[in-house]
């Protein structure tokens, strides 16, 4: 594939696999089951890690695209009150995330910028709010990228269900927004499950060899 409109486009398996899971989200007790996924907080280094990524394509474009899905505004915490760039970045270097959903997450990058390129003569993060819009609104009349905008605001619900110990929705701050009680106890630092003695932390070998997808049209 060359661009999110490309004909032979198919859905993938793990593509399907997540649309079951979040159709948990459709019930109460559906977001009490995704705010108690495991995810990994950052650590210092990972965090340094991901300020100088997020200068430089593929990040920089996906911290734009998710601060458009869900913007500052006086009625709700926005994309990064909420850190669903930490959460994304933590899902990709530290879970066993599949190896095709990190190329398609990489590869809709590359294929955004392309679009805005043919469109506008620019990168998808120099336009304004409506230009934004309107790239985004196009790439979502296409299966491919009604999948790849899907997949993220996916992130970012579950950024926001998410307890602030592993990371994302600081303070509780999603939870505040959707007037959601979560499930007790808790996980605080030091109890949190990567931390029980005997865990083995997880390998991160599902990224070595894309971390350069949306810098590219392959």
């Amino acid at each position: 594939m060359n661009s999110f409109f490309d004909g032979q486009y198919q859905v993938e398996a793990w593509y399907e696999k997540k649309l079951t899971r979040r159709s948990l989200l459709k019930s109460a007790a559906g977001a009490a089951a995704i705010a108690a996924l495991p995810v990994k907080a950052l650590s210092q280094e990972q965090y340094k890690a991901l300020q100088i990524a997020l200068k430089t394509d593929p990040w920089l474009t996906l911290d734009a695209v998710l601060d458009h899905l869900l913007p500052a505004s006086e009625t709700g915490p926005s994309a990064k009150d909420i850190k669903v760039i930490n959460y994304l970045y933590n899902v990709i270097y530290q879970q066993p995330t599949d190896k095709s959903e990190i190329d398609f997450i990489y590869k809709g990058v590359g294929w955004l910028n392309d679009f805005s390129q043919s469109q506008y003569q620019q990168a998808f993060v120099t336009l304004g709010f409506d230009d934004k819009e309107r790239l985004l609104k196009a790439i979502s009349q296409s299966r491919a990228g009604d999948n790849w905008l899907n997949n993220l605001v996916g992130y970012i619900f579950e950024a926001m269900l998410s307890p602030p110990s592993y990371g994302g929705n600081p303070n509780g701050i999603g939870w505040q927004w959707l007037n959601h009680q979560a499930g007790f106890p808790l996980p605080e630092k030091g109890q949190r499950y990567f931390e029980i003695p005997g865990f083995k932390s997880i390998a991160v070998a599902n990224v070595s060899d894309v971390s350069s997808i949306g810098k590219t049209k392959s």
